[in-house]
């Protein structure tokens, strides 16, 4: 069983900076592909970034790109998400999610373990 939580969302003002953190457990942490996702109210939960488990090769979402940086420490079990220059449309619940893999997965479908999500909150 993976366990996933994130952590280090809450409220900001526009262009502020937040970093989320996620935790993860149960398993080989090094041997798993690892993404964020968010999602606002009444829209479908949607890729922000993703990194491989080897080489540390990252991949972002259009909307975010130049943002955000997703990176991980296979020592702590914890892969992180930057973000800067926040935007009132950065609002939504964030998620990490796990999968064993080494690709970039775009897809919330691709993905078995989720955190239980933590809220970013961005005032104009």
């Amino acid at each position: 069983q993976v366990q996933l939580v994130e952590s280090g969302g809450g409220l900001v003002q526009a262009g502020g900076s937040l970093r989320l953190s996620c935790a993860v457990s149960g398993r080989t942490f090094s041997s798993y592909a690892m993404g964020w996702f968010r999602q606002a109210p009444g829209k479908e939960r949607e890729f922000v970034a993703s990194i491989k488990w080897s080489g540390g090769r990252t991949y972002y979402a259009d909307s975010t790109k130049g943002r955000v940086t997703i990176s991980r420490d296979n020592a702590k079990n914890t892969v992180y998400l930057q973000m800067t220059s926040l935007k009132p449309e950065d609002t939504a619940v964030y998620y990490c999610a796990a999968r064993a893999g080494n690709h970039y997965y775009t897809q919330p479908g691709e993905y078995p373990y989720w955190g239980q999500g933590t809220q970013v909150t961005v005032s104009p």
